[in-house]
């Protein structure tokens, strides 16, 4: 058994999984060590202000800054996908990342690196997707550290990609024209399971230098998940027609144009859908026993998280959040507009934070539907990622076809499209108070864009005329919504 309070390396504490897995190490009592591209992004993770979390800023390609960030913990999770950040490259880096973390827990001292993998046998009909877990398996195994690995299949949680796909292919298709792979045979497990592994083979001195299969109790194919999601869901039961013809790369396609979730994403688990993944032993659950949920009780459970808004992670989490140094030199065009507001800072701030998903873009909805659509069509976001917190926003959030890059409370949020554009956009709010009346404060709406060639400019003066309409109703709307919270606020004092 380890020592209470023992410390822990995780990296991918951005992405879905290590999202959830920090505050599940805290629970068990250990200090978790956060390495990250990004602490700002960490930073406002709700147990980022725990008093055992530690959060380091580095690179991990950089051997010498990783060894010293693992420095005196006990195991180091490997826990990170290059499929969001480098699109068809992810492989090749996902290898050399594995191949500098093990160097680096090796100089560290470490004694044991834990990796979460895919289930899937070898052979030359291994997709490119599951080929690069093995591969990252055989790398950090080369090391001087013993592994631990945990092989997963489908990981049914709220905000997981996988789930997320099979939650709106059922939704939005009462008919679907599919591949064969509907018919592959499956061992899905609840995300809140593959925690309790992650967390449990610490203390299990057993699974040190090991490789466990890791499922649920059901072997199930495509198929029946659909099946199950639509009864779940109370939908009618979907028609589903296998056909032999759609490649994976038609597949990630139709994926992306039906559900939020990236093409760039959805084509290596579209090509990992045709091999057969499916548990070799029950080793993991004898070793590490626990009460392992159904397909059925997982997917209700997600639901139940996703219908009361308890999304802790999601797909769209992971990934660089470029900042604003890149900006400097060319030609910025900027729409600046600024209303006076009748309301204190505090509720203009909670207006402007609850933009985007379900409560819109406060003017003009259907234009900026028709600008998601047009996005997604092009192979974009769109709006169909919503956003995980309907009222709070966090840096690095996705909201829409945006992510936020800077948030200041009561003063400022920052965002930054990620819609297919020829160039880059931003869009700030700033919020300034009044010296003389602190129930009153000036809204401030800035939109910049830094075009990219000649297509870029052309685009910036297509849209020009555009702006009035978009940006000057946008910030009329946060006006009257702002007003009239804080007038339903008074109500409630008085």
């Amino acid at each position: 058994m380890r020592e209470p309070h023992s410390t822990v390396l995780v990296t991918g504490a951005t992405g879905y999984v290590g999202g959830r897995l920090v505050p599940r190490l805290l629970d068990a009592g250990y200090r978790v060590r956060c390495l990250a591209r990004s602490a700002p992004k960490l930073a406002a993770r709700p147990w980022s202000a725990n008093p055992r979390v530690e959060i380091i800023e580095a690179d991990l390609n950089d051997v010498g800054a990783v060894a010293s960030a693992m420095s005196g913990c006990q195991a180091a999770y490997f826990l990170v996908h290059s499929m969001v950040s480098t699109g068809t490259r992810y492989a090749e880096a996902d290898r050399q990342l594995a191949e500098r973390f093990a160097a680096a827990a090796g100089r560290a001292g470490v004694e044991r690196i834990i990796y979460l993998g895919g289930l899937g046998e070898r052979g030359q009909g291994l997709s490119k997707h599951l080929a690069s877990r093995r591969e990252v398996e055989a790398v950090l195994a080369a090391g001087p550290v013993p592994v631990t690995v945990l092989r997963a299949a489908m990981i049914i949680g709220s905000g997981s990609a996988s789930f997320e796909i099979l939650r709106y292919l059922v939704e939005r298709l009462p008919v679907m024209v599919t591949p064969r792979w509907v018919t592959t045979v499956s061992q899905p497990i609840a995300i809140s399971n593959v925690l309790t592994y992650l967390v449990d083979c610490l203390s299990v001195p057993a699974t040190i230098g090991r490789t466990l299969d890791i499922g649920g109790p059901d072997i199930v194919t495509y198929l029946d998940l659909m099946r199950i999601m639509a009864e779940e869901r109370g939908l009618r039961r979907r028609l589903v027609i296998p056909v032999p013809v759609l490649t994976p790369r038609l597949s990630s396609l139709w994926i992306h144009l039906v559900t939020p979730v990236s093409h760039r994403i959805a084509r290596p688990l579209a090509e990992g859908l045709r091999n057969p993944v499916v548990c070799r032993d029950d080793e993991a659950a004898r070793l590490m026993p626990q009460r392992l949920l159904g397909v059925r009780e997982a997917i209700r459970v997600a639901l139940e998280q996703v219908a009361h808004r308890e999304v802790e992670t999601g797909w769209y989490d992971a990934g660089p959040i470029p900042g604003d140094p890149d900006w400097a030199g060319g030609t910025v065009f900027t729409d600046r507009r600024e209303v006076e507001v009748a309301a204190s800072p505090d509720d203009v701030f909670a207006t402007v934070s609850r933009i985007g998903g379900e409560t819109g873009w406060y003017g003009v909805g259907w234009l900026w539907k028709v600008r998601g659509a047009l996005d997604h069509l092009a192979g974009g976001p769109g709006l169909r990622r919503g956003r995980r917190d309907a009222s709070r926003v966090a840096f690095g959030d996705a909201i829409d076809f945006w992510r936020v890059t800077g948030v200041e409370p009561g003063r400022r949020v920052a965002l930054r499209a990620e819609m297919r554009l020829p160039g880059e956009a931003l869009l700030e709010f700033s919020i300034e108070p009044s010296a003389a009346r602190p129930d009153r404060c000036r809204l401030v709406q800035t939109a910049r864009f830094l075009p990219r060639g000649l297509l870029g400019l052309a685009y910036w003066y297509v849209v020009l005329p555009m702006h009035t309409v978009v940006f000057g109703r946008m910030l009329n709307g946060i006006r009257r919504a702002a007003e009239a919270l804080a007038t339903s606020r008074s109500h409630q004092v008085a």
